[in-house]
């Protein structure tokens, strides 16, 4: 299977699965942004925008990752996941 492939399948997987806790929807969510869309980009959100804030600095911490290894650490945390 194609990287692509395995990661479009670990994304159905992941939405499938109960709901996990706060931080790992933050780890699933900025490895998924760095596969699909690449680095962060505009300004961080303000303080008293705490959801916005922590999804921008969830993205923000694979900065430079590049989309192919994103891919497989999301397929890779969703495999930990669904044991």
């Amino acid at each position: 299977m194609e990287l692509i492939e395995e990661f479009e399948a670990a994304i159905e997987r992941a939405n499938a699965m109960p709901s996990p806790s706060p931080q790992v929807q933050l780890a699933l969510y900025g490895l998924f942004k760095q596969a699909r869309t690449g680095d962060v980009s505009g300004d961080r959100p303000g303080m008293l925008e705490m959801r916005k804030r922590a999804k921008y600095d969830a993205w923000a911490g694979h900065r430079g990752v590049p989309t192919d290894q994103a891919m497989q650490a999301y397929i890779a945390k969703v495999s930990e996941l669904s044991g």
